[in-house]
């Protein structure tokens, strides 16, 4: 009778040799951990692009823009209508619209003397004027190319002080119209007498409008297009910035501004 072989149970070294062959006992597991980062730098990838090329996340500090912007309101900003400015670099990536009179702008400031711990912040105002218009401001009301422009939207606003001078106006000489159909500027620009001004090309007036509290284009100057970094488009979220109410981004929600419309 024929003797059964007996099995033999692989040596050591050919099991090593053979999970080397395999990839290993902790193969499956580090394919797992490769796929899932993977992943995650997948979504990172498409987060960097949405971010740069299209929308963007803004939320306002300030009431400059009081009442169409509330301090508090988070909003969309569409990049992609002026053009995706490429972050690190001086290139701005052609838009499908240039900006117009009357949009709310998101753009990069000019250069702010009085504040070298924030020179070029981030801001989002109103723009009154385009290349080759002339601004000026008459007892508070703005005129463009000879024509008033009432600011209905901001009426009910808190009146300031309209004889303020201030030293940052002095950059408004460079561009002042000394003999136009306008008149002459004032001898010293006011916060509510000013120019005329003859916005040069490549450039724009921007004003806040909450025109009393609004550190605005008359102060800083003039916005070159490459500073423009988008359209606000709607408020997603928005809590009411100046509550005295525990954590109130939880508990002092503005509900009926969800959704609202920048216009």
């Amino acid at each position: 009778m024929a003797r059964k072989k007996k099995s033999q149970k692989p040596s050591t070294s050919e099991s090593v040799v053979a999970q080397v062959r395999s990839g290993g006992a902790g193969a499956p597991l580090k394919q797992k951990v490769i796929e899932f980062l993977k992943s995650i730098g997948s979504v990172l990838v498409v987060f960097f692009v949405l971010r740069i090329f299209l929308v963007e996340a803004y939320r306002i500090p300030s009431g400059s823009m009081e009442p169409t912007l509330l301090i508090g309101d988070w909003l969309f900003v569409n990049k992609l209508r002026f053009g995706p400015h490429l972050p690190f670099t001086d290139i701005n990536l052609p838009g499908y619209a240039d900006p117009q009179r009357g949009d709310v702008v998101v753009f990069e400031s000019p250069t702010q003397i009085d504040q070298p711990w924030d020179p070029n912040p981030i801001l989002v105002k109103r723009l009154i004027g385009v290349a080759g218009d002339t601004v000026f401001m008459r007892d508070g009301v703005v005129h463009v190319n000879g024509l008033a422009v009432r600011q209905g939207f901001a009426s009910n606003n808190p009146v300031g002080d309209g004889t303020e001078v201030n030293p940052l106006f002095v950059w408004q000489k460079a561009v002042e119209l000394k003999n136009s159909r306008f008149g002459p500027p004032p001898a010293t620009a006011t916060h509510d007498n000013w120019g005329p001004l003859l916005v040069p090309p490549g450039h724009f007036m921007m004003l806040g409008d909450n025109r009393y509290n609004s550190k605005d284009g008359r102060y800083w100057g003039l916005v070159p297009r490459g500073n423009i970094r988008g359209r606000p488009l709607f408020v997603y979220y928005s809590y009411n910035g100046e509550s005295d109410r525990a954590l109130p981004f939880i508990t002092d929600i503005r509900w009926g501004r969800l959704g609202h419309w920048i216009e």
